[in-house]
């Protein structure tokens, strides 16, 4: 834990610039009421199992930070129990960096966004490597993901949830999924070709109307039967 009765980031420093800037007194007394929350709750278990993405965050021993974005199937991201979360480590670009940060500081840091919702949520906690667990890997992987992807999980990464909080969506400008928006482009353009074909429609209606207009206004067009002088 920190140096803090209350939340994980609230550092002795952190404190001293909240109270110089105005904001200690307010964040303090969240401290007291336990605002800040140790467990997953079954809404934060719904959030994470509609996420198909989220940035880790590391460091090393000296305290170099790096932040890593993590894809997958929504709900790659499992909840194994009220403060454990796991995901499957697949090969990537061989750099390592998150495997080396964690082999010597097990701190880890997880940002989740929905951006089309405009929420977010921070998770702190510490995370460790595990290797060679088939019977785990095998409760993280999606068999489609798998197979579309021809991806190969290589390690599991576990998370032990120390804290959580959620963010105010001010600032977040909404962004949508191909799959969310794929039926409305759909039904848009399914309502552009139909209006294509109506207007198409109602310009040969108008040019037919034209050159009829055109052919009753030429001399004699409405003139009777012509009668031949007796």
């Amino acid at each position: 834990m920190s140096d803090t009765n209350g939340h994980l980031a609230f550092t002795k420093a952190v404190q001293r610039e909240q109270e110089k800037r105005g904001s200690r007194a307010a964040y303090a007394r969240m401290d007291e009421k336990g605002a800040w929350r140790q467990e997953v709750t079954d809404d934060l278990a719904a959030f994470i199992a509609e996420r198909d993405s989220f940035y880790l965050a590391t460091s090393n021993a000296d305290g170099l930070p790096y932040i890593q974005h993590r894809g997958g199937a929504p709900g790659f991201l499992k909840v194994l129990d009220k403060s454990i979360l796991a995901f499957a480590d697949f090969a990537g670009n061989k750099q390592y960096i998150t495997l080396g940060n964690l082999a010597e500081n097990d701190r880890a840091f997880i940002f989740l966004m929905d951006y089309a919702n405009r929420r977010r949520i921070k998770l702190w906690g510490r995370a460790e490597v595990i290797e060679n667990a088939p019977d785990l890997i095998a409760k993280l992987v999606d068999a489609d993901y798998l197979a579309a992807n021809k991806a190969e999980p290589e390690r599991a990464i576990i998370f032990h949830l120390d804290q959580w909080d959620a963010n105010c969506p001010q600032h977040i400008t909404p962004r949508y999924t191909n799959d969310r928006m794929s039926p409305v482009v759909e039904e848009l353009n399914n309502k552009i070709e139909t209006l294509e074909v109506l207007i198409l429609d109602l310009q040969t209606k108008l040019a037919h109307a034209r050159a009829n207009a055109g052919t009753a206004g030429e001399p004699g067009a409405d003139r009777g039967p012509q009668q031949e002088d007796s």
